[in-house]
């Protein structure tokens, strides 16, 4: 097949730092490409891919400038020069100008879901419900909103030669993510006090929802030994995961996937997480991890910490490898985009 994959034009591919949607671009692409197929990537000059590279920004701008309008629409009109002789099938990742000006190319389009329905999403989405084919990264996510033409779910993916199994851990506990409010940083502290435990973070803090809630509710609560990061590398977050005793991951919203969940299951780290979004999909219950709730996360989390010798971190390692390995997620997206070729040919 002949695949033109379309990342946002925020961040490299793959990302330095933070950037969930440009790793599952970068395993995506490269796996194609080992597979087989002639693939282009249009993302930023300072990527690294398998695939043939094409850019009109040479650097990519960073997390402060996600979303940002004119970058998406210049990136949008460079990528769509030509499509429709170049390639059988585009995979578009951006939700705005790229996704509205794929499905006017005649070209069959993909679209992976990364975001959540917002009322916003949910209008945007809504007028091209049935002229691109929708990837939903969830169940949950796609039973969060019915209308629009799914072609099937597919799971995030990772290299597991990147994520190698440790069983000898260290004593501390981590949080790893946004410092946005749902994402429960707040809880974390809260969890790891309760427990007695040594917390370690490293979190992104850029937009200012994230910079309020660190100045309102995070640094005034964090314990004197608590040990804060900010945008860490890919390499630093593996080894604080290989090292790490446990995850902490208490969400208070529909996170669509969430991967840090599985990059920690890889290196046999168990993940305690709240039961919203994907999380009974990606997450054992007692065999991975541990599943408890939103509204006594602290109380909860703190009680299971005590039980991590029930986890298994070979069982946690292999349950990724059969359900969210990079092989498993190519393997889909293959059988999407043959389906969307077929059914549009």
């Amino acid at each position: 097949m002949r695949i033109g994959i379309v990342c946002p034009p925020w961040l490299a591919v793959p990302p330095k730092g933070y950037g969930g949607i440009e790793w599952v671009v970068a395993l995506e692409a490269d796996g194609l490409a080992e597979a087989g197929h002639d693939v282009t990537l249009f993302a930023t000059g300072d990527s690294v891919t398998k695939a043939r590279l094409e850019y009109v920004f040479e650097q990519a701008p960073g997390s402060k400038l996600i979303n940002d309008i004119v970058l998406d629409a210049t990136h949008t009109m460079f990528a769509m020069r030509g499509v429709r002789e170049r390639f059988d099938v585009l995979h578009v990742h951006s939700p705005f100008s790229a996704l509205a000006a794929a499905i006017e190319t005649g070209v069959p389009t993909v679209h992976t879901l990364h975001g959540s329905f917002t009322p916003e999403m949910e209008r945007l989405y809504d007028l091209v419900a049935d002229r691109a084919w929708f990837v939903p990264i969830s169940e949950a996510q796609r039973r969060n909103h019915q209308g629009l033409r799914y072609a099937d779910v597919v799971y995030n993916g990772i290299d597991m030669d990147f994520y190698s199994l440790n069983t000898e851990k260290e004593d501390f506990v981590v949080f790893l993510g946004r410092a946005a409010p749902e994402k429960g940083w707040k809880r974390a502290i809260d969890a790891a006090k309760l427990a007695g435990e040594h917390l370690v973070s490293a979190v992104k803090i850029a937009h200012w929802t994230e910079e309020q809630e660190w100045e309102t509710n995070i640094r005034p609560n964090l314990p004197s030994d608590a040990v804060v990061y900010g945008e860490i590398s890919q390499e630093e977050k593996v080894d604080l995961l290989r090292r790490a005793k446990a995850v902490l991951f208490p969400i208070d919203w529909d996170e669509p996937f969430g991967l840090v969940m599985t990059e920690a299951m890889a290196c046999g780290t168990p993940v305690i997480a709240t039961r919203r979004g994907s999380v009974p999909e990606v997450i054992v219950d007692g065999v991975t991890g541990f599943v408890v709730s939103v509204e006594n996360y602290p109380e909860e989390a703190a009680e299971r910490l005590r039980h991590l010798d029930e986890i298994d971190p070979a069982a946690c390692r292999e349950h990724v490898r059969r359900k969210f390995s990079k092989e498993a997620m190519v393997a889909g997206y293959e059988r999407v985009f043959e389906r969307a070729i077929r059914e549009e040919g």
